[in-house]
């Protein structure tokens, strides 16, 4: 090693003080870059919490976040002005779980995931998630929370490649791989082998260190929520089980989503205390006291009849009384899909609106559909502090329709115009997502 003497570290020191003095004087001689500000005429403005509209709006939109919203505001000079005077404007829309890493057909997986993620890379179905989380933005969902079977963690480089600004996407909330007892949802031989057949789609944890080490690695690899199967075995997880898992996970402030089917599970879930709970073949009249009574979330995932192959009028006829049923006993709804396959002519979006109908065929009321699609999914996805909400000093995040949805929900069938971040995705109802578009890192390489 060659050694340094004092003149060399001396020289070192002056030169770096030279650099930082002059890098002072640098930047006390540029003019500050003056924010930029987008002014939005807005023809009609909705507050789904309130069910209110309001007429003839400025919203103002400086740096990516809300700045100023009112009746008189003065647009600044230079701002650039967006007049969508002839729309109604509202908070962009949230699916509580979806899967966008995987989409399943008819043709070849006979409506079968699990053919899918056996024939399909992780690589792949990242791209394919990029593809259904635009497709989703298209239709209006500013947030996503992306419930597991991604692979080996396609939803965490989904979230990333979308805070990063590499593509335009919703703001994801996602899960990591599924825990559950051995074989997850599947139920393998001996010969295909418990583990090599059950990951990435799901994890393994039967013991207590066993579910630790899971939702550690989960954490470690970027989820921003866990989900578990309380029950795709018949033993399933106890009480205390599912507490673990809570714990573990509120150790950096993380919830649990638990994948509910049978009675006894939904019991032991709400017993627990858990956040959110999936599905709603395990939930009665007796479940949804319990549920409103402590306040967990309803993810129900309600499938339509109208999107053929994914249900039957039996099961469509008491998705929609238990739809109902949690309604009247004022269980937290949120608006969830399960939209995990593919339906000639409709994008991913366009499947996940079309569970309308079913809150339709409930008779739930406009004005808390929309709740359920704004308000109660920033409550379960913890943003409401930072977006979903139209409110200053939040994420400039909004969607535009024609029409009032208070008045008819289905105008949510067709978007004209998405913001997310202060950007303009659509316009007009076409995709314009180019300035989500970059080339390095915005946001930094520490990113999980």
């Amino acid at each position: 090693m060659k050694s340094i003497n004092l003149s060399q570290k001396l020289s070192g020191i002056c030169l770096a003080i030279l650099l930082a003095i002059s890098a002072q004087s640098f930047a006390q001689n540029v003019e500050p870059t003056p924010p930029i500000v987008t002014a939005i005429k807005a023809g009609k403005l909705i507050d789904p919490a309130a069910g209110t509209v309001l007429s003839n709006q400025i919203i103002l939109i400086e740096n990516g976040k809300f700045k100023a919203i009112g009746a008189n505001l003065t647009i600044p000079a230079g701002a650039e002005v967006i007049d969508l005077s002839g729309l109604t404007i509202l908070p962009g829309l949230v699916d509580a779980h979806n899967h966008l890493a995987i989409t399943y057909k008819v043709v070849p997986e006979r409506n079968i995931y699990y053919y899918t993620y056996i024939t399909e890379s992780t690589a792949l179905r990242a791209i394919q998630a990029a593809s259904n989380g635009m497709q989703m933005l298209s239709s209006g969902f500013t947030i996503v929370r992306d419930m597991g079977n991604n692979g080996n963690y396609a939803d965490t480089a989904l979230r990333q490649a979308i805070e990063q600004g590499w593509i335009p996407g919703p703001k994801i909330i996602n899960s990591g791989i599924i825990i559950g007892s051995v074989g997850g949802q599947f139920w393998p031989t001996p010969e295909m082998g418990a583990k090599n057949i059950t990951y990435p789609e799901y994890l393994d944890a039967d013991t207590p260190d066993e579910i630790v080490k899971a939702v550690r690695q989960n954490l470690l690899y970027g989820a921003r929520v866990i989900k578990i199967c309380v029950d795709c075995k018949p033993w399933g997880y106890s009480v205390s089980d599912i507490k673990l898992v809570m714990d573990e996970a509120a150790k950096v402030g993380f919830k649990v989503e638990g994948h509910v089917q049978t009675l006894d599970g939904a019991k032991r879930a709400i017993e627990a205390g858990i956040w959110s709970i999936a599905h709603d073949s395990g939930l009665n009249d007796e479940m949804h006291k319990l549920m409103a009574k402590k306040g967990i979330f309803r993810a129900g995932t309600e499938t339509p009849i109208t999107l053929p192959e994914h249900t039957t009028p039996e099961r469509y006829a008491k998705t929609v009384a238990s739809l109902k049923n949690a309604y009247d006993n004022k269980v937290p709804l949120t608006y969830s899909t399960d939209a995990d396959y593919y339906v000639p002519g409709k994008t991913r979006g366009e499947v996940a609106i079309e569970f309308i109908e079913t809150w339709k065929a409930a008779k739930i009321p406009n004005v808390d559909i929309l709740r359920a699609m704004t308000v109660n999914g920033y409550k379960v996805s913890e943003t409401e502090s930072t977006r979903g909400p139209i409110q200053v000093g939040l994420a400039a995040d909004f969607i535009a329709v024609a029409g009032n949805p208070l008045e008819q929900i289905d105008v949510l069938r067709s978007v004209k115009f998405v913001m997310k971040d202060g950007n303009v995705f659509k316009r007009d109802g076409v995709m314009i997502p180019e300035k989500f578009l970059h080339g390095g890192p915005v946001n930094g390489w520490n990113i999980r």
